[in-house]
């Protein structure tokens, strides 16, 4: 455990981790400050923040499990102590770290008598186990089980419906959500109208993400939401024939992007996030993995750079080339100089 005295600064926002502990490896703990705000600014972050934490930032689990043998899900099979119900409820309490995007694939096959844990689960390279002591099964004889399993990266909830039960696949409820619970407090301090505030952040994670990071997450999705109110360009409302009618401008990506073009900040740039760009799936895999993030973070590299990263052909540089072309009407250089 890590404990920090709180020193409140008058002059300077600042955000500090007072409080960090793991309690298991599928419990994290955090707690976060954030001073001096003004009266009710705290609220209004906290707030933002709890919903970000608990409904946007995204998590793996196993939503699907198929097996030829599985006649039904309240079915049970000889040599094997758990229903297959039972089975599939231990299987959605899988806790997995992961960078994958959509869905893949991963599979189990054991053969008995043992017990069948996290760690038989066989993985893409992408995506780890958290626990790997996390049961199963347990086979009481000399018998195979084979279960092809479907891993997903979401956010929020996703429940299984009656009718998406196919021949030997069975979908599982899944809790994407790596943040397990969020409170927020404030604490006032001050006289009259001078009175601020403190934020203090209490976030539990289930150890795919540490309390710092899911705050990390969350802040970079709201900072995101709000990217189109920062660069939106100022224009005059017109009027027409109807006075109380206005016609507000239309905002869109590629709107701020010429006005990018214009003024090639690195601080506006660096509010790009690669994902807004519409590139290909396989190709933002691959850049997010390779540490890149952002506009800006794209524009350090040169194509030479690009071809090195690991599953590039040179298709998706000319992908990546095309889109900077026509939104920035800016080039990347072969090698850097």
């Amino acid at each position: 455990m890590v404990r920090e005295k709180i020193r409140v600064s008058t002059r300077t926002l600042q955000w500090k981790c007072v409080e960090s502990r793991t309690d298991s490896k599928r419990l994290y703990y955090g707690r976060f400050i954030l001073s001096p705000l003004l009266k009710g600014q705290a609220d209004t972050i906290g707030i933002a923040m709890r919903r970000a934490l608990l409904g946007e930032i995204e998590g793996t689990c196993i939503t699907r499990a198929k097996s030829e043998k599985i006649p039904h899900e309240y079915s049970t099979m000889v040599g094997i102590q758990e229903s297959i119900h039972e089975i599939l409820m231990n299987l959605k309490e899988i806790v997995l770290r992961s960078n994958i995007y959509g869905t893949c694939d991963a599979s189990i096959c054991v053969r008995g008598p043992r017990s069948v844990t996290a760690q038989d689960i066989i993985l893409p390279p992408s995506v780890e186990i958290v626990d790997n002591r996390q049961h199963i099964a347990s086979l009481t004889e000399p018998i195979e089980l084979c279960i092809g399993l479907q891993l997903e990266r979401n956010s929020g909830y996703l429940r299984k419906t009656p009718n998406n039960f196919q021949d030997g696949s069975y979908p599982i409820d899944a809790v994407f959500m790596p943040v397990r619970n969020v409170n927020h407090s404030i604490h006032s301090y001050g006289n009259g109208n001078e009175k601020q505030e403190i934020l203090f952040l209490e976030i539990w994670t289930n150890g795919s993400l540490t309390p710092k990071e899911a705050l990390y997450e969350a802040s970079r999705i709201l900072i995101d939401l709000f990217i189109p109110f920062l660069h939106a360009e100022e224009e005059k409302l017109h009027l027409e024939e109807n006075p109380h009618k206005v016609t507000l401008p239309l905002f869109t990506f590629h709107d701020r992007l010429t006005e990018l073009n214009k003024n090639k900040k690195k601080t506006a740039l660096n509010l790009i996030f690669i994902d807004q760009l519409e590139l290909p799936t396989r190709i933002y895999n691959c850049l997010k993995k390779s540490n890149i993030h952002t506009l800006l973070d794209l524009l350090n590299n040169s194509q030479e750079d690009l071809m090195k990263i690991e599953h590039f052909r040179i298709e998706d540089v000319k992908n990546i080339l095309d889109t900077l072309k026509k939104n920035f009407s800016i080039d990347l250089p072969n090698k850097k100089f």
